[in-house]
């Protein structure tokens, strides 16, 4: 794992703006810096260690350092490919990376169809005077672009971009449009108008002053596993256990988040077969009501003898907010805070943890997946009776202040019965934000009317009416696993491990599970109110009875309940005097009813406000160019 950067220039690239680009991702990489300059041609490279750790320094050549690399990742299959290339080619390292140079030697663009893992990376090859640029399958590791005629630069992260072109500090509005809506900024669009984000499973080419973007890989639900839910179930735990077993080729030792759920438990489980010791494990507790997984997590460490860490997490956003909105580049979230706690205690312990995310998006782990299939039953009842009658009872019902509450998810069910098809699903994935009419008010007709005919939700909506899925739920999958995943929870792994220069590895996003999984038929993961069906009995066989019984709680869903107080300073001091109020972005007596309301507990605007607030402190530290510390003693005299 590591940070990548790189230039091309008509100028002639230099050292310095190098190093200006490493500097700023230096936490991805600790263990060592890499520069290569030749002519117009600049590569950057920040290193954490993790295989053939004396001779994997990047950027890397080839033999006659014509074709050059910069890679980001973990390649698991890399062994293999490397004995069909050995007769050919002459290796100086052990290393994964120079696997990837030679394969693409031989191979070309082509090469992406034997890779088998996680990876960002960039070849220049100075025979044809080309950058080659690709992103891994499922979209684990990040990759920025920026373009300018002649002129090309890329990165892991913005802030990299930035500190070699700080002009492009520019916000793109439809951007602010998309995660007020969704919470999720899609590819090719990122928070900065200039700057784009490469697709997970495409590869862009640069070469003569022009770029070119194509998809090598996608996920498809056709055709079905043929066969009784046994004989696929036990295909799937060997597909599990194969898939484990390559994501546990390192250098150095491999411990796992264990958060209690069935995901990473399932993981630690298997794992724990291949492991030639204790496996160390991280799990953080949340100090809210009985809201812990704490019991359920040692429950799985003793029974597989882990080195279990436990940490309870205080959280406060008044300490470490301007941390996490810098390290993500874009508005945070507050799944952002706890994986930030959990990642610095693994770092203390191990520089690799194994994690359980994808699960929900492979098996169908999410109540608006049954959810929704139960809208469509309740939308068959006629609209009239639904307005006039259901509608009217919903008024009398109080909002719940908390995001499962009766009220929250009847309102759901209810409001989503008038929509249909994709537009369904994603106005359910937005209940809780800027979607659905909730808070439309918020934006001024002058910002509205520059956003012209752009539709927040169409991300979603593409993707669920693709035909790679046919059936409802497939259809539920593929947009989450394409467009959500990628981009909220995946992009939030990535930043907050390696903010503490800690590298994640998750088994579920392998590519080769995920096509199987999406073969396997909807009936074997979502079951009328049963969710994930076959990974459930396939639990049952390896984790104790109460972490399969338990409910779904989510690791950050008590935040904004637990952190109430904090919330109020942070609403009171940021979205009083708003930039992008004054800016023109939001109508000012929208926000202070919203406040009002959510303060009062009218009102459950509790998601809403806690996005105004990041895109504020976005906006103050990215646009205006206050730094973080600045924004620290905003955040202290408030305390």
């Amino acid at each position: 794992m590591c940070g990548i950067c790189g230039y091309i220039t008509p100028e002639g690239a230099r050292e310095e703006a190098i190093g200006r680009m490493t500097t700023a991702i230096e936490h991805r990489g600790p263990d060592g810096q890499g520069c290569f300059i030749r002519q117009n041609v600049g590569l950057g490279h920040r290193r954490l260690s993790i295989i053939d750790l004396e001779g994997g320094r990047q950027p890397m050549s080839n033999e006659d350092d014509s074709v050059w690399i910069t890679f980001n990742g973990e390649i698991y299959n890399y062994p293999e490919i490397r004995k069909g290339l050995e007769e050919r080619h002459r290796f100086k390292t052990r290393s994964d990376t120079e696997v990837i140079l030679h394969l693409y030697e031989e191979k070309g663009e082509k090469c992406l169809g034997d890779l088998r893992g996680m990876f960002a990376f960039a070849i220049y090859d100075f025979r044809e005077r080309k950058m080659f640029v690709a992103r891994d399958h499922l979209g684990q590791k990040p990759l920025y672009y920026h373009h300018d005629g002649e002129r090309f630069s890329f990165a892991s992260e913005i802030k990299a971009l930035l500190a070699l072109s700080p002009e492009l500090a520019e916000m793109d509005e439809t951007a602010l449009y998309e995660y007020l809506t969704l919470r999720i900024i899609a590819p090719p669009r990122s928070m900065f108008r200039k700057i784009r984000k490469l697709p997970p499973a495409h590869f862009l080419i640069f070469q003569d002053g022009k770029i070119s973007i194509q998809r090598y890989w996608n996920l498809r639900y056709e055709p079905k596993l043929k066969g009784d839910f046994r004989s696929i179930m036990e295909e799937l735990e060997k597909r599990m256990l194969s898939t484990i077993r390559y994501h546990l080729v390192s250098d150095v030792p491999v411990g796992a988040f264990l958060s209690g759920g069935m995901d990473s438990s399932l993981i630690v489980a298997m794992m724990t077969r291949y492991a030639k010791g204790p496996v160390k494990t991280f799990s953080g507790d949340v100090p809210y009501r009985d809201f812990t997984e704490i019991p359920y997590a040692t429950m799985v460490s003793e029974r597989y003898g882990t080195d279990g860490h436990n940490l309870t997490i205080n959280p406060s956003l008044i300490r470490t907010l301007p941390e996490l909105v810098w390290h993500l580049d874009e508005p945070s979230d507050s799944l952002s805070v706890c994986m930030y706690y959990i990642s610095e205690l693994a770092r203390k312990e191990v520089k690799v943890v194994l994690g359980g995310d994808g699960g929900d998006e492979l098996f169908g782990g999410y109540d608006r997946y049954y959810g929704n299939v139960y809208v469509s039953w309740y939308a068959l009842l006629p609209e009239f009776f639904r307005k006039q009658v259901m509608g009217k009872l919903l008024n009398h019902v109080s909002e719940g202040f908390w995001y499962r509450s009766y009220s929250h998810k009847l309102r759901w069910f209810h409001q989503l019965s008038f929509f249909q098809g994709a537009e369904r699903y994603s106005k359910s994935l937005g209940y809780f934000y800027f979607s659905n009419g909730r808070g439309s008010g918020i934006y001024t007709d002058g910002y509205r009317k520059r956003l012209g005919g752009f539709d927040p939700e169409s991300c979603i909506k593409d993707c669920f009416n693709s035909d790679n899925a046919k059936e409802l739920v497939d259809k539920m999958l593929y947009a989450d696993t394409m467009i959500r995943m990628p981009d909220h929870p995946v992009m939030i792994l990535d930043r907050m491990t390696m903010a503490h220069g800690l590298e994640s590895r998750s088994p579920f996003l392998d590519h080769k599970l995920a096509e199987f999984c999406a073969s396997i038929p909807p009936e074997y993961k979502v079951r009328r109110g049963t969710l994930r069906h076959i990974q459930v009995e396939l639990a049952k066989k390896y984790l104790p009875p109460p972490v399969i019984q338990k409910k779904k709680q989510g690791f950050a869903t008590p935040l904004p309940y637990l952190l109430a107080d904090e919330f109020r300073l942070l609403y009171k001091t940021f979205l009083k005097d708003s930039r992008l109020v004054s800016k023109g972005y939001f109508d000012p007596s929208t926000v202070s009813t919203m406040l009002k309301e959510h303060l009062e507990k009218k009102s459950d605007h509790g998601q809403r406000l806690w996005l105004l607030c990041n895109a504020e402190i976005w906006y103050r530290m990215y646009i205006e160019g206050l730094k973080k510390d600045e924004l620290q003693k905003v955040l202290n005299s408030v305390a």
